[in-house]
């Protein structure tokens, strides 16, 4: 496991490399801004000294602005027991498999003295499969009045509590002879993820600096990705994946909240919360002061007053309240497509079929589970690219490129299924289109979505459209993994033709009605989406206008 972390972090240096190279560097600059109260990284030509200088020097290359080491910190504490648990645990489910299976017959054995028929026991896994979804859906319902009462911040830590409920009730199950304490724990584990789900991409929007946003936000992705690669290693036969370790395996999930619950008390609580929910100037300013790395906060303060102001006299929105407002017609239009499309464009459905394509491919059985692997590291790599060039290339061009590409390879897939057996290089093609399909979904809409509703939904309005794109992403994530095996019996080797029309209508959608909000403020973007949310109002308010004038001059 450690060598696939030591190769990763030679990826990412080595892409810096390439980007930055080390010649450019100039030794007098300071990765901490001269104000800063913090201690000063100074670098020599071509020196580091020790490891946190070389981690240091690698962000300030991508990213300049990034000045403050707190708000590293917070990234950090945020997505360990964020979004990581959601990529770790939706992973090593998969690996103890047969052995569940196993366990829940033996027990049933035990308790009544029958065996359980196979066809019950697929329905068992199956629930405490699609449990997690219903807990998700859970956890992004009471997500917005927990971001709202308690802040960011406090919700993240409160959250930990579902994971170390969800750890002991699965990590006893075995002892206890109970598969309706892993059905729990699972529940537990779903609803940690969706409050997570929600909650650190709000927390990090409004803690990034305006220049970062994007970047510092999408980092929730790359812990999802993160979580879902050192899933599948921990859940490798040779680790915890074995008969005897499963429930450690399952119980493990306890170690990022761990992590979590000892890291972020020590991160100030999100600036915007602060000032324009709480009305407390003087800690938002704390905040700022120790996110930035300096005092000098005149511009970002004055943008937060004039955001307050917009706001002032209103309260935190309920999400039925989103539909009835016509303010945020085609923000709430925006994100109930793209939140939809996230599931519903059949990402995940392609590790439904990675273990046959590459058994057809010639792999043998034992060895496909480091392969799959190899898909989970797609998801990282992609989304640590995303991550370098989101403030570069912009939000909107990455969501359409990203659908775009998997229109194409849903074709060339299916088109590959249906010759699988005529053409011998076919389950080549088939295992190439898997890992072009997880790469394009992970360069855009998979980080890019959660970005939008902190840029697009000012401070009252947020809570509330995370909450309904967390009920669109469980509910769908349910539905998809309900339907897809009637899609296969169904149109068989066209099974991917709903998902290439969603990745369509999606790119078409975004291509004519999403703006960019690359480098804008929340203000900026929020009169972006007026001039459509009340073109037709604007439209009949100037014709009349029009009217009165020519009856004046007549």
């Amino acid at each position: 496991m450690w060598s696939l972390l030591v190769g990763l972090f030679c990826l990412w240096n080595l892409s810096f490399s390439v980007l930055y190279p080390l010649s450019s560097f100039k030794p007098s600059r300071h990765i901490i801004g001269p104000t800063s109260r913090l201690p000063m990284l100074h670098f020599s030509r071509g020196k580091l000294s020790s490891f946190p200088d070389l981690l240091m020097y690698l962000l300030y290359l991508g990213f300049p602005q990034l000045q403050g080491k707190v708000l590293i910190l917070t990234i950090c504490a945020a997505g360990i027991g964020g979004t990581f648990q959601y990529g770790y645990n939706i992973s090593i489910i998969n690996a103890p498999t047969t052995y569940i299976q196993a366990f829940i017959n033996e027990t049933w054995l035990e308790r009544t003295g029958a065996s359980l028929e196979s066809g019950v026991i697929l329905l068992v896994w199956s629930f405490i499969v699609s449990i997690y979804s219903l807990g998700g859906l859970t956890g992004a319902l009471i997500a917005g009045p927990m971001a709202i009462k308690l802040g960011r911040k406090t919700s993240l830590l409160l959250n930990n509590a579902f994971v170390i409920i969800a750890a002991i009730l699965s990590g006893f199950s075995q002892m206890a002879k109970s598969f309706e304490m892993i059905m729990l724990g699972r529940f537990f584990t779903g609803i940690n993820a969706g409050v997570s789900m929600n909650i650190q991409p709000m927390y990090l929007g409004e803690s990034a600096p305006k220049k970062l946003r994007g970047a510092v936000t999408l980092t929730s992705a790359s812990f999802t990705a993160l979580g879902l690669v050192l899933g599948q290693v921990v859940g490798i036969r040779e680790l915890l994946g074995g008969e005897e370790s499963w429930p450690l395996l399952l119980a493990s999930n306890v170690v990022p909240g761990l992590i979590q619950l000892m890291t972020l008390p020590w991160v100030p609580e999100s600036p915007r919360y602060l000032l324009i929910d709480r009305g407390d100037k003087e800690s938002c300013i704390c905040a700022l002061q120790k996110l930035r790395g300096s005092d000098d906060l005149s511009s970002e303060l004055e943008e937060m007053l004039a955001e307050q102001a917009a706001i002032k006299g209103q309260r935190a929105k309920r999400p039925w309240e989103l539909f009835q407002n016509p303010a945020v017609r085609w923000q709430l239009i925006s994100i109930i497509v793209l939140s939809s499309a996230m599931q519903l464009c059949g990402n995940d459905s392609m590790y439904f079929y990675a273990s046959y394509v590459f058994q057809e491919a010639g792999i043998p059985y034992d060895k496909i589970q480091y392969v799959i692997i190899g898909t989970g590291c797609c998801e990282l790599i992609t989304a640590v690219t995303c991550n370098l060039i989101i403030e570069r290339a912009g939000r909107r061009l990455l969501i359409l490129g990203g659908y775009s590409l998997m229109a194409v390879w849903a074709i060339v897939f299916m088109v590959a299924l249906s010759q699988q057996g005529r053409i011998s290089w076919m389950p080549y093609l088939s295992m190439a289109c898997i890992f072009a399909y997880i790469l394009s979904f992970g360069i855009g809409p998979a980080g890019v979505t959660g970005i939008l509703p902190t840029e697009i939904f000012d401070q009252m309005s947020r809570p509330a459209a995370y909450m309904i794109c967390g009920s669109l992403l469980w509910s769908n994530l349910f539905a998809v993994g309900m339907a897809f095996p009637f899609i296969v019996e169904g149109l068989a080797h066209f099974c991917y033709l709903p998902f290439f029309t969603v990745c369509v209508c999606t790119a078409l959608y975004v291509g004519f009605f999403l703006p960019e909000t690359k480098g804008k403020t929340f203000l900026e973007i929020s009169k972006e989406f007026n001039k459509r949310n009340f073109k037709a109002q604007t439209w009949w308010s100037q014709k009349r206008w029009g009217l009165r004038r020519t009856h004046y001059f007549w």
